[in-house]
């Protein structure tokens, strides 16, 4: 029996976030005023991405974020809600590659592109040791 790849290009989510103190430049240390942090922005489009396509993976398998190219053009002030979309647009063997933007009640304030690839957790999890073990506590720097 044949059964279909439910990860397509056309999957979409989408999360809403009210900005709080904790989400803003001023709190992260990416700028001085107090609007929506870039990081937190992009954590939100991350956000939505794995919430397009996680949950249709086979048990033991899950998305990590291996690319962000985003720009973000317009500034979302405290007390304001900002509404992350992430769309697949296409897959390729185990890279997925999203579409993704961020609004808030003016108009956009962040788009780009995401990319995401499917892994095996086990073998990551073992590989991600073998590289800690490798490395024998000392950090590069």
């Amino acid at each position: 029996m044949i059964t279909e790849n439910p990860i397509q290009a056309g999957l979409s989510s989408e999360l809403t976030l009210l900005v709080a103190p904790e989400h803003l430049a001023s709190r992260w240390g990416s700028g001085s005023p107090e609007v929506l942090a870039t990081p937190q922005m992009i954590g939100l489009m991350e956000q939505a991405a794995v919430r397009a396509v996680d949950r249709l993976l086979p048990a033991g398998q899950c998305t990590v974020g291996s690319r962000i190219d985003v720009r973000h053009v317009a500034a979302t002030p405290l007390g304001h809600h900002v509404t992350a979309r992430a769309t697949l647009e296409k897959v390729e063997g185990r890279l997925l590659t999203f579409r993704v933007t961020a609004e808030d009640s003016a108009g956009v304030v962040g788009e780009g592109v995401h990319e995401r690839t499917i892994i095996d957790m086990a073998r990551f999890i073992a590989r991600t040791a073998a590289r800690a073990a490798s490395t024998n506590g000392t950090r590069a720097g």
